[in-house]
């Protein structure tokens, strides 16, 4: 089974702050977007990365591999006006087998385990498609128009969805071939408008999105603990 993943890497970065968007910020003396690739290369050589970045950040990201001597072989295209038409530019660059398996990951999600990777593909494999959620641990409140008026809802009923989300090449091809909806938030959201059921796996927590500040307070502390210790 040959495996295939997708990093999505067009944020700007704005809610982060600052002139170099997130992906490209350091975290620990290192760009984010190298860290999510190197660590998920890490947990299988043999993976196919296909990464997406804007035009306009082409020559950066040459500039930034060859300043920190990035080493991971992978296929390079430009994304598009949104973050699907970025994955359809990212699956137009696999010419494989309809039974391979692709993943598609958030450039700025460096903490994904070796667990939730394994268990990912693995029962995406099995069931078509495989997503990992966690439970939600604050309560939630649904607001129900203006006033601040709002009513509670069962959070055990709702879960946070991270990446990789990872499917069979062929399932995830004919999703892309749809018209795109602004329902659309995620790859699991499109394979699900073909009536296709999506399969759920136990995330891992720290798999944290780097959007703010204060996620980037969060990751200094996890890049630290990951690096002084082997994860289990």
């Amino acid at each position: 089974m040959k495996r295939y993943l997708i990093v999505v890497a067009g944020g700007k970065g704005l809610r982060m702050g600052g002139d170099m968007p997130k992906q490209f910020q350091l975290l620990g003396g290192r760009p984010i977007l190298m860290h999510t690739i190197e660590r998920l290369y890490a947990m299988d050589n043999s993976l196919q990365v296909v990464l997406v970045l804007p035009e306009e950040h082409l020559e950066l990201w040459s500039n930034l591999c060859k300043q920190y001597k990035f080493q991971v072989p992978l296929q390079l295209t430009t994304g598009g006006s949104t973050r699907f038409h970025s994955v359809q530019n990212g699956l137009a660059m696999i010419d494989d087998i309809e039974d391979a398996i692709v993943g598609v990951h958030d450039a700025v999600r460096p903490f994904v385990s070796q667990k939730v990777f394994d268990t990912t593909y693995r029962e995406a494999w099995i069931n078509g498609s495989a997503i990992p959620m966690i439970e939600v641990q604050d309560s939630l409140r649904h607001v129900v128009g203006g006033q601040g008026a709002s009513e509670v809802v069962p959070r055990d009923r709702y879960r946070l969805v991270q990446t990789p989300q990872v499917f069979k090449l062929s399932l995830l091809r004919r999703a892309y071939e749809q018209r795109y909806v602004e329902a659309f938030t995620d790859d699991a959201s499109v394979v699900e408008a073909l009536g296709e059921s999506i399969f759920a796996v136990e995330g891992n927590r720290e798999n944290i999105k780097l959007t703010t500040p204060f996620d980037m307070m969060v990751a200094r502390t996890l890049i630290e603990c990951w690096t002084q210790q082997p994860e289990t």
